[in-house]
């Protein structure tokens, strides 16, 4: 039987998603409550998700999943493994799936938002949930580059040198830009994404925003594929994976009902 689990986590204290020899991996926690709920904490459950995150990075949605002989009501994998989970992860719905489903290979699209404060003072109640720019940034002449991205390109400006990627080419659907008071919300969604490409991303677009470079610099350097050129990789902590989106036939949730728990 294969059963679908939407986890959402602070990963602030955690060395990333993956599971790591050290144990500071969020699967590494998740594993370790699930083999807890089944009864044999000995050993390790193996989860399959739909995308890993990075040192530091946050999820309103990671959908993983697992294979299983136990029978149990949905509630019961949603209070039984969170029982065993650290207050920063929970998982927060189940759903029984066929064992044509793959948390990775069935996804049809990730969509990822970064938070950032916008003001001279860095954050302090929000630190670590939030990235920060201290200078004002130009709202309209980042929407104008961000529109730059959409469709199918080439993203090796954006792309980390460790990417172990085949290709650098993805299609990324109309970026987003929003602004409430000192919060600038930044929501990208794509077929699949290359290591740090949202943090390159947003790194440049703040640099367009400040005035360090021009759309026309920024379109330039897009079409250049070189990642010299672009601008640094932006902090970690304001970046979230906000939604996995499946072919309705799974009947997997999407992110309609995290979100409400989330303020921005």
């Amino acid at each position: 039987m294969r059963i679908a689990l939407g986890i959402e986590y602070n990963g602030s204290q955690y060395c990333g998603w993956q599971s790591q020899p050290s144990g500071c991996g969020v699967q590494d926690r998740l594993e370790t409550a699930i083999a807890a709920f089944m009864g044999a904490p000995d050993v390790r459950v193996p989860v399959v998700c739909a995308g890993r995150t990075d040192t530091g990075v946050h999820a309103l949605l990671q959908v993983v999943h697992i294979d299983t002989e136990i029978v149990r009501d949905a509630i019961s994998w949603v209070r039984g493994v969170n029982a065993s989970l650290p207050a920063d992860i929970r998982v927060i719905w189940s759903h029984r799936v066929s064992a044509e489903f793959h948390a990775r290979f069935s996804a049809e699209s990730r969509t990822y938002r970064y938070l950032l404060l916008n003001d001279a003072v860095e954050p302090a109640v929000m630190r670590g949930l939030v990235g920060w720019f201290h200078v004002p940034l130009n709202i309209a002449a980042m929407r104008e580059a961000a529109e730059m991205l959409i469709g199918e390109h080439d993203f090796s400006a954006f792309r980390a040198a460790e990417c172990q990627a085949k290709s650098p080419v993805k299609t990324l659907s109309a970026p987003r830009i929003d602004q409430s008071d000192k919060i600038i919300a930044f929501d990208f969604s794509a077929n699949a994404f290359l290591h740090h490409m949202i943090r390159n991303i947003v790194g440049a677009l703040v640099y367009v925003g400040a005035g360090r470079h021009s759309p026309e610099q920024f379109r330039e350097i897009f079409e250049s594929r070189n990642r010299c050129l672009a601008a640094p990789t932006f902090m970690a902590d304001g970046l979230y994976l906000a939604n996995i989106q499946y072919d309705a036939k799974f009947g997997i949730p999407s992110n309609t009902t995290p979100t409400k728990r989330f303020p921005f």
